[in-house]
């Protein structure tokens, strides 16, 4: 013991001649130096408790595994943010999510395509709806492709040779839609398509494609492997009916349905992509299970410093 008590208080040494080089160069405030009395953890001067800078605050309780379809947006973001910051496996170290999860950050997209080319084979942008978190429209235009058109697919897709009167070219309509996309958690069905469209790719990590959603098929009642059309989906679990008629599909009813899709399911998908995520290795400066005293030892002090402390 007497020995260990010798080799610590060298390194109190060494760590307090170090402090007094960084004083002295003005990049540490002379009023933090060791040494001073520090206040102890307990009342403040206005009563309430200070937690210690190592302590991590526990949640008062525990949250609901789902949330009831009224639950508001506010309450849903604060849902994600505590499973996101749980992590995987068996470790419970709290981290902090690449993603900023909150109902602003929600669209959803649908597009509508015509042919063009060679006997109208290849598919082009014709128009383009995006919603919001509550389904509404913020933006809706016709796009008139680069290629002339030489199928417009009205059965399908809805567009007439009248539409294209008043169409932006496809690059402005470009430059508009990515522009509102980015930084976006982004819904669709068999997204795939409408980002080819674009001719642009979405980070995988901020997209949610209800066509690929294992959480929508079991609750479906549908096969995890099926190819299963938003029709379909819509008609199973919103008991409403889409894509009817012969005058061809809807941008906006088709994004309207897909974010309502996601909703229905939101939490538990989040829920599964949460521990999903790769585990991230715990910072050593806010990890509460860190020892701090490690820090007085020579390998963690800059050689520059050590050398001019000398």
């Amino acid at each position: 013991p007497q020995a260990r008590s010798k080799k610590r208080s060298r390194k109190h040494q060494r760590f307090m001649e170090r402090r007094a080089v960084l004083e002295q160069k003005g990049l540490l405030s002379p009023h933090g130096r060791l040494g001073t009395q520090t206040p102890k953890v307990g009342l403040e001067a206005n009563g309430t408790t200070a937690l210690r800078c190592d302590e991590v605050p526990k949640p008062k309780g525990n949250m609901s595994s789902s949330l009831s379809p009224s639950a508001s947006p506010d309450s849903i973001a604060r849902h994600h943010s505590v499973l996101l910051s749980q992590g995987n496996g068996s470790s419970r170290r709290v981290r902090t999510s690449s993603l900023v999860l909150r109902p602003g950050k929600y669209v959803a997209i649908d597009c509508e395509m015509v042919g063009t080319g060679p006997q109208g084979k290849l598919s082009e942008l014709a128009r383009c709806s995006v919603v919001n978190y509550e389904g509404d429209v913020i933006y809706d235009k016709y796009v008139r492709p680069e290629f002339p058109i030489v199928d417009y697919r009205t059965r399908w897709s809805g567009i007439t040779k009248q539409h294209m009167k008043n169409a932006i070219p496809f690059k402005a309509a470009q430059a508009e839609i990515l522009k509102i996309l980015k930084d976006k958690i982004v819904v669709g069905h068999a997204i795939h398509n409408d980002f080819q469209a674009l001719k642009y790719f979405h980070p995988k990590d901020r997209t949610r494609d209800t066509s690929q959603s294992p959480v929508l098929k079991k609750r479906a009642g549908l096969p995890i492997r099926a190819n299963v059309s938003l029709k379909n989906l819509a008609r199973h679990l919103l008991h409403k009916k889409i894509q009817g008629g012969c005058q061809g599909h809807s941008s906006v009813e088709d994004a309207q349905t897909a974010m309502e899709l996601y909703r229905l399911v939101e939490v538990q998908w989040e829920k599964e992509l949460a521990h999903s995520l790769p585990p991230r290795p715990p910072s050593p400066i806010t990890d509460p299970a860190a020892d701090s005293s490690q820090y007085l030892d020579d390998q963690y002090w800059p050689t520059e410093l050590m050398a001019s402390s000398l």
